[in-house]
């Protein structure tokens, strides 16, 4: 075979690939613009939701805190003040180098407290518990270091609800998010797990704990990620969730039943995407031994975070979110195309680890790949640039959609000015950020395959958005 005809068969490569991607995703984009439809229609003229018996399962909100002075605080303000019948709060402090503890003992005046500890995950140890009198739904754990997953199974251990809420330490949930994230599992006993949306609150004014008003992020970078959150919850997870095929949930916002995630065997600490490995897990062990479940996602209930805002920052959170992808879809590849697997196994397990796993590898392939076949003159500079104009001209699209289900659906942006901002950011996305992103996870799955130990990275958190507390 000549230069010139593998060149030319490695252009098609790339075009089938892109098209077959672009395909994959407007079909999750289809089903999503008809679950959206029904769930519009479904609460049209119900603005909260209805008002509970006061008999719902209590639930338990497990907080991981690891150097969070900054935001712990308001967090906690926020969940204090949740609309739900009965639940409990545990946060950890996994070992944290900062204020976090002092932070706690302060704002809520915490004392130590000696309580009956059950270890049904191990766990590093534990060293204090502490509780406050203003405060009795509140309990701190304080514990050596052990990474997110273990301070998870620290909480849950702690846990004497049937419910257990995962909630990251720099979020903060709307007043009826509880309310509404409970919904299906109790209208449907076989649901064991539900995810909410994450939305990032840079730019926004939170004010004693609440988000009271919602705006766009100021930087171009913050900006881009409000369009990645769009398309990766309104459409991705929307689009999975009505064939039970959601491979993940949130680590900053999602609910499970407590005795099935004891009986998976809680948060794998050996890997650093644990929200996604349990959640894959969890449809791996159901499907092989034929046990009724479903894992769903929930559009409305709505958690709001702060995005990297700073490049260093970003590049490590991205490094960490491919190889937790990696991790997760490697300990659970029994789950592929197992005659049990169903449509995790035979739909979603494939498209994660051909379109997400792999992608970066043939994305930044294809970059390389065209402009050597340019410099060779085994391709015209046209046929790349028609190459080129359609992936990018598919991906606009796509996230266009995106921000017409978020119209559809939540409609936070009501001002003209902030859906063309938003519209700019989606120009801009494609001009260097998502080379760059790739670039960062081609690193990662460089990392993964030479086995590096993973390292968690440090999250700068600016908490510009809190305006005040609730004293």
């Amino acid at each position: 075979m000549s230069l010139h005809a593998a060149l030319e068969g490695a252009q098609w490569f790339f075009l089938a690939y892109v098209v077959l991607l672009h395909l994959a995703y407007f079909a999750l984009d289809a089903v999503s613009i008809h679950v959206i439809g029904r769930e519009v229609e479904a609460t049209a003229g119900n603005v909260l939701p209805v008002a509970f018996s006061g008999l719902e399962p209590p639930i338990t909100l497990l907080v991981p805190a690891y150097n969070e002075e900054a935001t712990i605080a308001a967090s906690l303000w926020s969940l204090l003040q949740l609309e739900y019948p009965s639940f409990e709060i545990v946060v950890v402090n996994d070992g944290s180098k900062d204020r976090t503890l002092q932070v706690l003992v302060e704002e809520f005046g915490l004392e130590p407290f000696p309580e009956a500890y059950r270890v049904s995950i191990p766990t590093r140890p534990v060293r204090a518990i502490y509780r406050a009198a203003r405060f009795p739904t509140l309990r701190v754990i304080d514990k050596e270091n052990g990474g997110k997953a273990d301070a998870l199974n620290a909480a849950a251990n702690a846990s004497r609800c049937p419910l257990v809420c995962v909630v990251d330490a720099d979020s903060v949930l709307q007043r009826d998010s509880l309310q509404r994230i409970v919904r299906p599992l109790l209208e449907d006993a076989t649901v064991v797990a539900a995810g909410g949306t994450i939305r990032l609150a840079n730019g926004c004014r939170v004010s004693e704990g609440f988000v009271e008003q919602v705006d766009l992020p100021r930087s171009w970078l913050a900006r881009i990620q409000e369009v990645e959150y769009l398309r990766a919850f309104l459409f991705g997870r929307m689009g999975w969730s009505p064939m039970n095929a959601l491979l993940i949930i949130s680590g900053a916002f999602g609910v499970f039943r407590k005795q099935a995630l004891v009986e998976a065997g809680g948060y794998r600490t050996a890997t650093i995407g644990e929200d996604m490995e349990l959640v894959v897990r969890l449809h791996r062990l159901h499907r092989l031994q034929g046990k009724p479940y479903k894992i769903v996602y929930v559009p409305d209930p709505l958690c709001w975070t702060e995005a990297p805002e700073s490049l260093k920052v970003l590049r490590g959170q991205r490094i960490r979110w491919q190889r937790g992808l990696l991790e997760s879809l490697a300990a659970n590849r029994g789950l592929l195309f197992h005659p049990r697997g169903g449509a995790p196994g035979w739909l979603a397990f494939p498209v994660m680890l051909l379109f997400e796993a792999v992608g970066p590898v043939v994305e930044m392939a294809g970059w390389v790949l065209s402009v050597v076949a340019v410099l060779l003159g085994g391709i015209s500079w046209h046929a790349v640039a028609a190459l080129l104009a359609a992936a990018l001209g598919l991906s606009v699209l796509l996230s266009v959609s995106a921000l017409l289900l978020e119209e559809m659906s939540f409609h936070f942006y009501e001002r003209p000015r902030q859906s063309l901002v938003l519209l700019a950011a989606i120009a801009l996305e494609n001009l260097g950020y998502r080379q760059l992103t790739a670039w960062w996870r081609l690193q990662a799955i460089v990392q993964w395959a030479s086995r590096r130990k993973a390292r968690w990275g440090t999250m700068e958190r600016t908490a510009a958005w809190q305006q005040g507390k609730k004293g």
